[in-house]
């Protein structure tokens, strides 16, 4: 836990909106619907190693192509580079491989946010593929290729 401002509840709106909208187009196109994160050019964004596979699970086109974003499976399992840090929250945080990621529940998955990083990385799960952390090893290190903003999981 650690302390400070709140998620506020703009945020899940969002993210549930994003998350539904990748899960209801990626079973009908190619390509799967994704919003670009307004920080999508920042350092360590502009061109994340992206895996090919994230556990077992094949990569998928986004549209709009943009190498800030990326997407695996069907349903899709959505990750962006840049969208806005977290602030001290008492949200769970969990550790991987010594990366902090804040969990949030969403109605149809998870939404995980890397903590301690400014931008940070937001990966859209489907409850498809629970337990979803196990899929947050592979994007660790684009998550602490990103600047730091001083804050740890406590």
């Amino acid at each position: 836990m650690h302390g400070g401002p709140r998620l506020t509840s703009r945020l899940p709106r969002t993210a549930a909106a994003t998350f539904a909208a990748a899960v209801v187009l990626s079973g009908c196109s190619s390509a799967v619907e994704v919003s670009v994160p307004g920080g999508a050019g920042a350092p360590g964004c502009a061109d994340p190693a992206w895996p090919a596979t994230l556990s077992d699970l094949p990569r998928r086109d986004t549209s709009p192509a943009d190498p800030a974003v990326a997407a695996w499976g069907d349903p899709a399992v959505v990750a962006r580079c840049g969208v806005a840090a977290l602030g001290p929250t008492p949200s769970e945080c969990i550790e991987v491989d010594g990366q902090g990621w804040v969990a949030e529940p969403l109605s149809d998955g998870t939404r995980f946010v890397s903590f301690g990083t400014d931008p940070a990385v937001e990966v859209l799960v489907p409850s498809r593929y629970d337990p979803a952390p196990l899929l947050l090893p592979a994007l660790t290190t684009i998550a602490q290729a990103l600047p730091g903003n001083g804050l740890e999981c406590r």
